[in-house]
């Protein structure tokens, strides 16, 4: 059996002239968006690939994000994305993903995001193949001993506590 990466790291992108906003750095929204795009390798590489979704007519829709946002990204900058599998469950995916600076190497922003299993002629939620319950199995373990991040499962309040 091959060893899967962990985290998994062949996403990258590059912060387009029309992300930018008023301040003259990535605008908020197009951090969902780039995560979005970082997302869908790995989302291939768990086994949501074209033909698995086409085979199977099942998908996967996002059912709740957070974003964290921890240094600005410019127009042009080069970014480049781990991504970890956290958690899973007969319907449901649990991942982290971290946006880094992809020459200078800082963290830039981490995404938090839960995805639900459809079947996609009902549009309904749905228990997903064993094929793909297997290898997110596999997955998780090989994603169990990276560290937890303090983001995951993080409350916003204007008084957190301490």
């Amino acid at each position: 059996m091959t060893q899967l990466p962990a985290p998994f790291a062949d996403a990258t992108a590059t912060v387009l002239p029309g992300w930018i906003d008023n301040n003259g750095h990535m605008n908020v929204g197009y951090y969902h968006v780039v995560f979005d795009i970082a997302a869908e390798p790995f989302f291939e590489f768990l086994g949501l690939n074209r033909e698995f979704r086409q085979r199977t007519g099942s998908s996967t829709f996002a059912l709740e994000s957070h974003l964290n946002f921890m240094r600005e990204v410019k127009e042009g900058d080069p970014l480049r994305f781990e991504a970890r599998l956290l958690d899973f469950d007969q319907k449901r995916i649990h991942f982290y993903q971290e946006m880094f600076h992809g020459t200078e190497g800082y963290l830039a922003a981490t995404y938090e995001s839960l995805s639900v299993h459809v079947n996609m002629s009902q549009r309904r939620t749905s228990p997903m193949p064993d094929e793909l319950s297997a290898r997110l199995s596999a997955v998780k373990q090989a994603h169990a001993h990276l560290p937890r991040p303090w983001q995951v499962g993080h409350v916003i309040s204007a008084h957190p506590k301490r």
